[in-house]
């Protein structure tokens, strides 16, 4: 698990197709003294597992599930990328709860260079707005962020200073694509009032054949 609360920076230093999938190398320009192969560390909102390290570089594989729900099949060399090791017992929680399990692929359709921040305007598919509130929680391009605002097929966001300059949101351009993860609890909550609906309207056995046959 995942708070949304970037480590540092990295860069793609390589990568190889491997399968159906892909190997990425990635340069993280932090410590990984503490990071053990078999560890997860979200990538743009992608949680990987590292499979190999060299000192503040790492490799990770990407399947093709990954590969067709993320903008992780965009990647080339040289590219920037936001990471985030996993959450430790102990550590604090700083964003909301992300998994690194990406919902889709949203893209920049305005930016607005204001006084205080930088508002951006996402266009997020049809089938994740419905998991978007104003004044709730979203992680784009795996940034814990406030949803400002929701429109018909978009949302806003307004990044401070210090997140621009921390993440990869200074590179972004529009028409650049980004990972969303909409927030995990909104799912739940949909998931179990389906379930509940469902319950309600299973056909009850009390029927009136049942009644007039015992007396009523």
């Amino acid at each position: 698990m995942f708070t949304g609360i970037i480590e540092g920076v990295g860069s793609i230093k390589e990568i190889r197709a491997k399968g159906d999938g892909l190997q990425i190398h990635i340069e993280t320009g932090f410590d990984l003294e503490q990071s053990n192969i078999g560890d997860s560390i979200a990538v743009n909102g992608c949680c990987l597992t590292i499979t190999s390290r060299l000192g503040t570089s790492f490799w990770a594989d990407v399947s093709s599930e990954t590969l067709a729900k993320s903008t992780l099949s965009q990647f080339k060399a040289g590219d920037p990328v936001n990471l985030e090791r996993a959450l430790r017992v102990g550590d604090r929680f700083g964003g909301h709860i992300v998994q690194g399990h990406v919902d889709g692929v949203g893209k920049v359709l305005e930016i607005k260079h204001l006084k205080s921040g930088v508002e951006f305007i996402v266009e997020i598919p049809s089938n994740l707005l419905r998991y978007v509130v104003d004044k709730g929680s979203v992680a784009v391009d795996g940034v814990s962020l406030t949803v400002n605002h929701v429109a018909q097929d978009c949302f806003s966001l307004f990044v401070i200073p210090h997140t621009q300059l921390q993440t990869t949101f200074s590179k972004l351009s529009v028409g650049k694509q980004v990972n969303l993860e909409v927030d995990i609890i909104g799912k739940y909550v949909e998931r179990l009032t389906h379930m509940r609906s469902d319950e309600y309207h299973e056909e009850s056995p009390i029927t009136r054949e049942f009644l007039r046959k015992h007396g009523f």
